[in-house]
């Protein structure tokens, strides 16, 4: 940001910043990452911190949500602490998260009822098949939420622990429990509990709110078998979310003033506001948004509607289109943890190096189901096409191919959809750093990979939303000088050669969902 993009702290006629300084919780699957902007734009300090993540059933994905707190106290001491600023520096609080991730907790003393089920989690796969065979119900769902019947969202998650955890449906039939994606966790226990809150982009998510309205739908609510006092009212992206209280680390009365969904923060923090401007984020899995304005384009070819966003003052909300692989970035991790191929996640692009191509080798990382185009949550991962000449690096460079191809899938789904194709995709998140995946990803998309010089789009999103929501930045207007490309990768494989590459790709892809 230049330094004549933001307001004075003076000029907000809402709720006075008390500092120069933006904290940007980015609460992701693995880690939290927390980022202090400064006000001229630039990222004074970052720490990230991974947690433990829980199986208990195959296909099953847990947090605990005290870890996940923990994780956003700790990072954000260790943040200050790193950028030597004092927490009374702090002029808003900008929080963005992993999405349909849902958390249930006791109204009273804020605790946590039953882990967190996680996005990946697809322990509701059965209910959801049945839920399909009703033609009516699917067109429902789609008509109002822009999603499909899938045990990604949130709602059946929610409706599972309701019917599941001993006394759960009986205490939120009385009041007595508040539920909500992690921002609205995080955003309760925050503000000492008086803030329940939620913006459209992550409620959006959950498969309750209807999307031409913006509001929770009474149909879905009664299905889904959840009761609506238990849920986050529904507000803007930007704007006054609540003030800190009662935390040891930071002053009480600081504005929480920016909300958005991981992946919807990431395409505001790429600066894609005008229709038909695309991202791609390379982080735990992989999501692909373009911008659609305030028009809802009504996929054909298995990708998603969702709300990017409302920001403050504005009347319509504004729509994207989406298209997610489950896994990218933690099949890296899965060589790393499960396999021990590597050490570290960085030492990837090295091995991958090692080899001129994976001779034949495809690995197709749907280690908890697959989604758009397919969304098939019974597909398994798979390793194929092994010899005896295989080696550890041919696998890591089909695992960087196969972070590229299902991207690719998508984007042709995407094409399909809008009619045209894209001049250009941006890209961010922590993979977007490997530049030999990011040339992959060109040649297989055929169109202009850019990387921005701030990868972190997802964290400059939310510390954007939550300078706009605290009058610190002007418009949008600001964001667009603010975006600067570190780097252009240009497609350099031919027509002939990408579409054999693919067909490759889409035969492992059948093998994988007859497992």
């Amino acid at each position: 940001m230049a330094m004549s993009t933001l307001k004075s702290a003076k000029t907000s006629s809402r709720v006075p910043p008390r500092g120069n300084y933006i904290l940007a919780i980015d609460q992701g699957t693995t880690g939290t990452t927390v980022n202090l902007v400064s006000i001229r734009g630039e990222t004074v300090a970052r720490v990230n911190q991974e947690y433990r993540q829980y199986y208990p059933k195959p296909g099953w994905v847990e947090h605990k949500p005290d870890d996940i707190w923990k994780s956003v106290m700790t990072t954000m001491e260790a943040c200050l602490k790193k950028g030597r600023i004092k927490a009374t520096d702090i002029g808003a609080i900008g929080i963005t998260n992993q999405r349909e991730t849902v958390v249930v907790w006791d109204r009273k003393n804020s605790r946590p009822q039953h882990n967190a089920i996680v996005w990946q989690d697809r322990r509701t796969s059965d209910d959801c098949e049945k839920w399909k065979k009703d033609a009516s119900f699917v067109k429902t769902v789609s008509e109002k939420t822009g999603l499909v019947i899938d045990p990604y969202f949130s709602a059946s998650k929610l409706r599972w622990m309701l019917s599941n955890v001993s006394g759960l449906r009986s205490r939120a039939d009385k009041g007595q429990l508040a539920a909500g994606t992690i921002d609205s966790f995080l955003l309760w226990r925050l503000t000492g509990g008086l803030a329940h809150k939620t913006d459209v982009s992550n409620a959006s998510r959950t498969q309750l709110m209807n999307i031409n309205t913006g509001v929770w739908d009474e149909e879905l609510l009664k299905f889904f078998e959840v009761p609506a006092g238990m849920l986050p009212e529904i507000t803007d992206s930007s704007g006054q979310f609540g003030l800190t209280k009662g935390l040891k680390i930071l002053p009480d009365g600081i504005p929480i003033t920016g909300i958005a969904g991981d992946q919807q923060a990431a395409l505001f923090g790429q600066a894609c506001f005008s229709e038909g401007e695309a991202k791609c984020t390379f982080g735990t899995g992989s999501f692909l948004l373009i911008n659609s304005g305030e028009r809802m384009l009504r996929s054909k070819s298995g990708l998603l509607t969702t709300v990017a966003w409302r920001l403050k003052g504005q009347t319509n909300l504004t729509y994207a289109l989406e298209g997610g692989a489950f896994i990218c970035g933690a099949a890296v991790q899965f060589l790393r943890d499960q396999l021990g191929f590597i050490k570290s996640s960085r030492e990837i692009e090295k091995l991958a190096a090692e080899v001129k191509d994976s001779e034949g080798v495809e690995f197709v990382p749907a280690l908890t189901g697959l989604g758009a185009p397919y969304w098939d949550p019974y597909a398994r991962g798979i390793i194929c096409g092994l010899t005896r000449g295989t080696t550890r690096s041919h696998i890591a460079r089909a695992t960087l191919e196969a972070m590229a191809l299902q991207n690719t899938e998508i984007l042709l789904a995407m094409k399909e959809d809008l009619g045209h194709d894209l001049k250009s995709v941006r890209v961010d998140g922590g993979a977007a750093e490997n530049s030999m995946l990011m040339q992959m990803q060109a040649d297989y998309l055929g169109v202009e990979v850019v990387r921005p010089r701030m990868t972190e789009t997802t964290s400059a999103g939310a510390a954007y939303l939550a300078a706009l929501g605290a009058d610190m930045l002007s418009s949008v207007e600001d964001v667009k000088r603010i975006w600067k490309i570190d780097r252009a990768y240009k497609p350099k494989m031919d027509e002939r050669a990408r579409a054999e590459r693919l067909a490759r790709w889409q035969v492992a892809v059948r093998r994988a969902r007859l497992v």
